[in-house]
């Protein structure tokens, strides 16, 4: 599927599985922060809506105002962090890279790479919208 000229109602029919759909305030600014900080891809970019494809699986990013009527949208908080307790796992993401680009992107390194015991070395970063991004590979 070419994600760049897909439309919005063959690109939702054709969505399988778990989905996750992020809100943000600035979804030009989240997108951006995703690219450089994990390498993600950016895809039919606007100040709407954005699709991010990591590796094969993909997610959304939508604007606050794509969301009114919406029961989420009298839920947000006026200030980050809106994703309080939800941690997005990058599984195959140089967690050393990832720290490197986070503060000069925007983000906070919550945590720098670290050892765990069940098998990767773990980094947790916030992006600007205060979602918990957590970067690992193998040990």
């Amino acid at each position: 599927m070419d994600f760049e000229t897909v439309s919005a109602e063959e690109f939702g029919a054709s969505l399988r599985g778990l989905g996750i759909n992020l809100l943000v305030r600035d979804v030009r600014t989240s997108a951006a922060f995703l690219q450089t900080v994990f390498g993600l891809g950016v895809h039919r970019l606007s100040d709407d809506f954005a699709i991010i494809a990591y590796g094969t699986q993909v997610f959304q990013l939508h604007s606050d105002g794509t969301y009114a009527g919406h029961p989420l949208q009298e839920l947000l908080p006026e200030n980050p962090p809106r994703g309080r307790g939800v941690q997005i796992h990058l599984f195959d993401t140089d967690p050393d890279e990832a720290v490197a680009k986070a503060e000069d992107a925007g983000g906070m390194v919550l945590a720098p790479p670290k050892a765990k015991p069940h098998g990767l070395v773990e980094a947790f970063i916030l992006d600007p919208d205060g979602y918990c991004w957590v970067v690992s590979r193998p040990k």
